[in-house]
């Protein structure tokens, strides 16, 4: 089975959560979207945690050489 990209993920989360807000569905139908929806999220702050983890913010050190850094949110300082 292919690997959804996070993309994929979020349009398919949306999806759901569109769903769900119709009030539409069965009680088990709500469950099963609510039980798929949990998983894409759980993907989702998953792979966003990987890609913060890698971000970092290159400046210069004494000797004018590029330092890496962790990267900050503003928000987080």
């Amino acid at each position: 089975m292919k690997k959804q990209s996070f993309e994929e993920n979020m349009d398919r989360l949306e999806e759901i959560v569109s769903l769900l807000e119709q009030g539409d569905a069965t009680l088990g139908e709500s469950l099963t979207l609510f039980t798929e929806g949990s998983k894409l999220l759980a993907a989702c702050q998953k792979e966003l945690e990987t890609a913060r983890q890698k971000v970092v913010k290159l400046t210069k050190g004494p000797d004018g050489a590029p330092v890496e850094e962790n990267f900050v949110m503003e928000d987080e300082e």
